[in-house]
């Protein structure tokens, strides 16, 4: 129960910001032999699910190192990550009663998430400055996040889960301010677009 548990939350806290990673990396492993998956995840071994979440990864993994268009990668991703954690975390759970997958579901979701929160209001935030070195560092650093994550899920389960619950800690403390500050990049932009209107636009007289 333990390594299960740990596996379905080292899956859906990954899907918060690197699904197609989490996924390959299952599959892959599992493939391979050196991951028991519950059979509600022995799917992930299929080689076209496989093939499809390494071309995904890959695809994730240059859209992120972008400026700019990595926050408008999060935004699509929106939709996408938070569900894709849930069902990976009821999954992991599928051979017991359903309420123990409802909520593995619920709590998968909440991992996933508040790691996409995370990742999407701090990289908003640093996209504000010019020089692209500061999003090519926190890239790479999810990435190493994402795989020393995934690799603790799966082969060290309690160390993960004691890390895991410090990072919630962190990312609770973190999360209202990253909210303040991209709510006052907002109205920067705002105010920032009042006072220079588009071309070709006249301003009435009050």
């Amino acid at each position: 129960m333990l390594e299960t548990a740990a596996l379905a939350a080292g899956l859906s806290w990954t899907s918060g910001f690197r699904l197609y990673l989490a996924v390959f990396a299952a599959g892959v492993l599992g493939r391979a032999g050196w991951l028991h998956l519950p059979p509600g995840l022995q799917m992930l071994e299929s080689w076209w699910v496989i093939g499809l979440a390494g071309v995904l990864a890959v695809a994730e993994f240059l859209a992120d190192k972008i400026p700019g268009f990595d926050s408008v990668w999060d935004g699509i991703q929106t939709v996408i990550r938070v569900p894709a954690g849930a069902i990976l975390a009821a999954a992991a759970f599928g051979q017991l009663d359903p309420q123990w997958r409802v909520a593995a579901g619920l709590i998968g979701g909440t991992l996933a998430g508040t790691a996409h929160a995370t990742k999407a209001g701090t990289r908003a935030l640093i996209n504000t400055s010019p020089e692209p070195f500061s999003n090519w560092v926190a890239s790479f650093s999810e990435d190493v996040a994402a795989t020393s994550g995934l690799l603790m899920a799966f082969f060290l389960p309690v160390a993960f889960l004691v890390v895991l619950g410090l990072l919630l800690l962190v990312s609770i403390w973190l999360l209202p301010r990253l909210w303040r500050g991209v709510r006052q990049l907002r109205n920067a932009l705002r105010g920032r677009t009042a006072k220079h209107p588009a071309a070709g636009t006249t301003r009435l007289p009050r």
